[in-house]
């Protein structure tokens, strides 16, 4: 088993985190839950409908998994503010993803207004967990603001193109003192377990698992590629080498065969 990862005062055992996006039907995400193992499921608060049960997402989250709404649609701090309370005031808690993008085109976040929304939530007691270029002087800002971790993409949002920005979330994870966690642009297994690998303190994919022809399948791919990546971490990697060097020594045994 893995060690519990402790975020916002809950203990989470899965450090995989998923969303709840783009499924051809909604009744998937019960079983996406159960194959993917995972805890913390982000939702957008548009998408929540609390006066129409047939509409509304939160219907089909199991009740022992973390809600994690997040701000999509925001262009600004203010914007972001103004949803994370009603999310809030709906009943969703008090843990929220501040995503802010006014690009349409590639999607970025906006690194300032992310970090203006952060200081607020913070100060009003959510868990506030801001989705960011990996940009390491934002991310220090984020930490004085209060962010209880910090999201870097690994490449544009729903693109599935992996750790485009492989070596800055590096950075991140060298130099600051928060949970890191890759979101936005893993595709496959293959790149969950190495952001895992770098140390990353957990993984949010969406897209992947709902553009998959089997996502159920795909799900516990991710579930086993999360836990392999962190393993990997813990055991430490032996050095690279410049040149080969024998599994088992040589010399002997040719020494004993003359």
């Amino acid at each position: 088993m893995m060690e519990p990862l402790l975020l916002g005062g809950r203990e989470l055992t899965s450090r995989l985190f998923i969303g709840s996006g783009k499924y051809a039907d909604d009744a998937l995400i019960p079983d996406i839950v159960a194959r993917s193992g995972s805890q913390v499921i982000t939702v957008a608060l548009r998408r929540v409908d609390l006066s129409n049960p047939d509409r509304n997402i939160l219907a089909h989250i199991p009740a022992d998994v973390q809600l994690l709404p997040n701000t999509s649609g925001a262009r600004n701090a203010e914007e972001a503010v103004r949803l994370a309370r009603l999310a809030k005031a709906a009943g969703c808690g008090d843990w929220i993803k501040i995503e802010v993008i006014s690009d349409q085109k590639y999607l970025l976040p906006d690194g300032f207004e992310t970090v203006k929304a952060t200081e607020i939530l913070a100060a009003e007691g959510f868990v506030v967990l801001p989705y960011v270029s990996p940009d390491l002087m934002v991310a220090k800002a984020l930490v004085k603001a209060g962010a209880a971790a910090v999201m870097p993409l690994g490449a544009p949002i729903g693109s599935n193109r992996g750790l485009q920005t492989k070596e800055l979330i590096r950075i991140l994870i060298e130099e600051i003192p928060l949970p890191i966690i890759v979101d936005a642009g893993i595709g496959k297994p293959s790149q969950a377990c190495e952001a895992m690998e770098m140390g990353a303190a957990a993984c949010l994919l969406n897209t992947a698992i709902a553009s998959a022809s089997d996502p159920l399948l795909m799900a516990e791919a991710f579930a086993h590629s999360v836990i392999s990546g962190r393993q990997a971490y813990l055991a430490g990697a032996g050095s690279i080498r410049q040149y080969a060097s024998a599994s088992s020594p040589l010399t002997g045994f040719l020494e004993a065969s003359c």
